[in-house]
């Protein structure tokens, strides 16, 4: 695992009119609001009939870039680029406590679009193939619309960081998980590393984009800062960190 500065820093992140800046980026905002949020009955224009509106469509699509994975509404006012080794412990600790899950409702409202750039340097470290395998498949994935079902599923059972775990068949196990995933097509580009072009073009890609370590979060191309990333690992923080950067 790359080092990520600021990880040991604690939760206690002050962002100075943070929770100002980021006004329609708070987390709630798309659950309903007004009488709608009081039992209003839908009548007279108050209540969830009359407010409420469908949320934007969340999808999935590869960048013109052939390694960048978007997913979330192409109307999307403010974009974050996530870089992640499907190996490295810190990133299952964002995706699993806290800040992959506000990140997602962020995604779910409309008001985000999130672009995964996949790194697999862990297994030049460590040995092994889990990473790249790990990255195959998700690309595979990609390719039925699952990407991101499939990622949070490979994140919430990753294998400890120094075994190889990603193996074909624990992927293939996990990916039975997710509801129309597996099949033919899949399963054989899962064992036949279908996506290794691609997998070395997106570690490539990560290489070349200034991150230092994973994960390595930036909102509409600007860096999440030391001093703010251990806001990165707190629900409640998240959206405030996207907020002041997106305005920034």
């Amino acid at each position: 695992m790359r080092g990520v500065p600021g990880l040991r820093g604690g939760r206690g992140i002050v962002i100075t009119a943070a929770a100002v800046l980021v006004g329609t980026l708070a987390t709630g905002c798309d659950k309903g609001s007004g009488d709608a949020a009081h039992g209003g009955d839908g009548r007279n224009g108050t209540g969830p009939a009359a407010t409420a509106s469908r949320a934007p469509e969340v999808t999935e699509a590869l960048a013109a870039d052939g390694t960048t994975v978007r997913v979330g509404s192409a109307s999307a006012k403010t974009v974050v680029q996530v870089y992640e080794d499907l190996r490295c412990p810190v990133c299952k600790k964002f995706e699993t406590e806290g800040g992959g899950e506000a990140l997602r409702e962020l995604v779910r409202s409309g008001q985000v679009r999130v672009e995964y750039t996949l790194a697999s340097f862990l297994d030049a470290r460590l040995g092994g193939q889990g990473s790249k395998k790990a990255a195959n498949a998700l690309r595979a994935a990609l390719e039925s619309g699952r990407f991101a079902e499939y990622h949070d599923v490979l994140f919430a059972h990753q294998p400890e960081e120094s075994v190889d775990g990603f193996t074909d068949a624990y992927l293939l196990e996990l990916a039975s998980r997710v509801k129309g995933l597996r099949g033919a097509g899949f399963d054989r580009a899962v064992k036949d590393l279908k996506y290794g072009d691609y997998v070395a073009a997106s570690e490539r890609a990560f290489d070349t984009s200034g991150a230092t370590g994973t994960p390595t979060l930036k909102v509409d191309g600007k860096a999440v800062p030391s001093s703010m990333t251990g806001s990165l690992f707190d629900k409640e923080a998240l959206p405030l960190v996207v907020g002041a950067l997106s305005q920034s």
